[in-house]
């Protein structure tokens, strides 16, 4: 069996406070095979970014701890220093941060930074580091990528920035390319021409993508398989299909039920009720207990003295919940009814 190129078990990520422990991350598990494209998603703060920046190891040197696993092809990423994770970033792991203005550097160029991040881990010439850099503008559809060479972030609109992180990301052709948030501050045509890169630049170089976003629209149209966090922790993770059409956690069903509907257009928005937990203080069961609509109906009192652990509902579909663990598929129970 071909060994996955990311492979993550139980990682937990805190931040010390002056109120206390920040539980970011609570034992996070996440598969992504060679050139697969997964998508994660949930609600802000519920983890997407801090494991994303865990797996590109922006945390090392920082106030947080980290423990766990984080096999990259077989290697453990959490225990390594910062001069040993160098090769890694960049080279075989590219990150497309969410606002390229305030991640590019104001003071250089556009093309001095890309051609920066493939000297790093490449040994050429300043000339021949340029010229790659300026073929990468050309093939993320920058005009004129020659004159653009030399233009500052200011100067790019914020579909050419995105373009320009996007090429400065996949410049060294790395095995996996985490996305995060990629299109949020665009239009929809733009957005739809980055996505559509996105696969095109994927489908030449075999690498894996993990979309880290809130669009669910976005992970109906470009993702094989869907993560759903919550509260730093997986709750619910299937192919696009199961999950938009089998929906076995109540927190993922709250998170379809509140999109907007291009057929029911007199349809109400159905909000899922209350606050995530706080993760200074996280309750001892299920972390969504409190807002859950169906809670009280599983025996017991599970739901809030004893924590989920993910179950299999179905083939390489998993959801933690109880009520998972008594076949929420083949009940007559219906959600979102229940949510009503």
């Amino acid at each position: 069996m071909t060994t996955p190129i990311l492979d993550i078990r139980d990682l937990r990520v805190t931040f010390p406070t002056d109120d206390g422990l920040v539980h970011a991350v609570n034992g996070m598990d996440l598969v992504v095979q060679r050139g697969e494209t997964v998508g994660i998603v949930g609600e802000s703060g519920s983890g997407k970014t801090v494991t994303s920046q865990t797996l590109m190891g922006l945390l090392k040197g920082t106030s947080a701890k980290v423990t766990g696993r984080v096999l990259f092809d077989g290697t453990d990423l959490v225990p390594l220093s910062e001069s040993e994770m160098r090769p890694y970033r960049g080279r075989k792991i590219g990150m497309i941060f969410q606002d390229p203005l305030s991640a590019m550097h104001p003071f250089y160029t556009v093309g001095r930074q890309i051609a920066e991040a493939y000297r790093v881990h490449n040994r050429v010439s300043a000339k021949a580091a340029k010229a790659q850099a300026i073929e990468m503008l050309n093939r993320v559809g920058i005009p004129d990528p020659v004159a653009r060479y030399d233009s500052y972030p200011h100067e790019f609109s914020g579909g050419m920035r995105q373009r320009a992180m996007i090429a400065m990301a996949l410049i060294c052709e790395p095995e996996l390319l985490i996305a995060d948030e990629p299109t949020t501050a665009l239009d929809v045509t733009v957005q739809a021409q980055i996505l559509d890169l996105i696969g095109s630049l994927q489908a030449e170089t075999g690498s894996a993508v993990i979309f880290v976003t809130h669009d669910l629209g976005v992970v109906a149209e470009v993702c094989k398989r869907v993560v759903v966090m919550y509260g730093g922790q997986c709750v619910e993770e299937a192919g696009v299909h199961d999950l938009f059409f089998r929906t076995a956690h109540p927190y993922a069903r709250g998170l379809l039920a509140s999109m907007p509907s291009m057929v029911d257009e007199a349809g109400r928005l159905t909000p899922i009720p209350g606050f995530p937990p706080s993760l200074l203080d996280l309750p001892q069961g299920c972390l969504f207990a409190d807002r859950c609509p169906v809670a009280a109906l599983v025996p017991d009192d599970r739901c809030r003295t004893e924590r989920p652990g993910l179950t299999l509902v179905g083939s390489d579909h998993r959801a933690r919940c109880h009520l998972a663990e008594v076949d929420i598929q083949t009940s007559a129970l219906d959600l979102q009814e229940v949510a009503r």
